[in-house]
């Protein structure tokens, strides 16, 4: 992805997003809401809204992606298993029709895929036989995910996979995916607000504030060693053990400006304690600062415990 700039009629949302994927790897887009995670992701499958207008380069293996390759060349897995299931279908059926309309294969021959795939992904024959209201919320993610890898595609983009999940399925489902993608070959591509998930399964992240990318790099560098106010300001709000009953978690100040709202300067410097008039008068570019890239103008190490 090189220069991605995604613009609503009142405003850019995205601006000058890059990076590139490495086969095989997962790398993880973090933030708050609105920060551009999802829109990112929509455009580089082909599914932006209607709406905006998208520029930018956004190239597979060296050629565009076009919505043609979604469920062949790559894939996605939303937020809400159930909105890319039909609830009038058995999953194995709807399984069996992805892999028909790829692979123009025999319904005996692609029903037997199907029933494979799940059977890969822990779903038995009662689960695969089943309607997908009759699963539970876990099933229903799992059988997403192997709905997405059943033609082998090289990309896999999964937008909050594990929204509606309780923590221990989260794990499960977050650790299934890797597992499959592993197996298969597959980049993995894993849209997330949960920082922790992050740690423990992606290899590389980038983390986007007000549609712009403010540090990436490793995920053990980013989320053990920040360098950007934003990033540190972000780990510092999680949960953690030993702290006192009724101690209070540190709180980012204000809220993310608006999408599409532009302004001078760095658009985290309204709630930047360390903001000073280079940062209000100047938008900081993405460069490289030792082992990552960043867009800060004054960045600085902290190790979080």
């Amino acid at each position: 992805m090189d220069g991605l700039r995604i613009a609503f009629p009142d405003g850019e949302a995205v601006r000058g997003v890059s990076f590139d994927l490495a086969v095989g790897e997962v790398f993880a887009l973090v933030g708050e809401s609105g920060a551009g995670k999802s829109l990112t992701a929509r455009a580089l499958l082909g599914m932006a809204p209607r709406e905006v207008t998208v520029r930018g380069r956004v190239l597979l293996d060296g050629s565009p992606v076009a919505p043609a390759d979604l469920g062949r060349r790559v894939a996605w897995i939303p937020q809400d298993a159930m909105s890319a299931l039909s609830p009038v279908h058995r999953v194995e059926d709807q399984l069996s029709l992805s892999i028909r309309s790829v692979t123009h294969s025999a319904r005996r021959e692609a029903l037997s895929a199907a029933r494979a795939a799940l059977a890969a992904v822990g779903l038995g024959p009662e689960a695969a036989g089943a309607y997908p209201h009759a699963l539970s919320g876990g099933m229903r993610q799992r059988a997403v995910i192997a709905m997405a890898l059943v033609n082998g595609p090289a990309l896999v983009v999964a937008d909050e996979p594990t929204t509606a999940l309780d923590p221990e399925r989260q794990e499960h489902v977050l650790t299934l995916l890797r597992a499959r993608c592993a197996a298969t070959g597959a980049t993995l591509l894993l849209v997330s607000h949960d920082l922790t998930a992050v740690r423990r399964h992606a290899d590389r992240a980038a983390v986007m504030y007000a549609g712009r990318i403010a540090e990436l790099g490793s995920a053990e560098q980013i989320l053990e060693r920040p360098v950007t106010p934003y990033t540190r300001g972000l780990l510092a709000s999680l949960p953690r053990t030993g702290l006192p009953r009724r101690a209070r978690l540190p709180v980012l100040a204000g809220a993310p400006p608006v999408p599409g709202a532009g302004g001078a300067g760095c658009g985290f410097a309204p709630r930047c304690p360390g903001a000073d008039d280079l940062c209000r008068r100047e938008e900081p570019t993405l460069r490289s600062v030792d082992d990552r890239a960043v867009a800060c103008h004054h960045p600085s190490e902290e190790a979080t415990a």
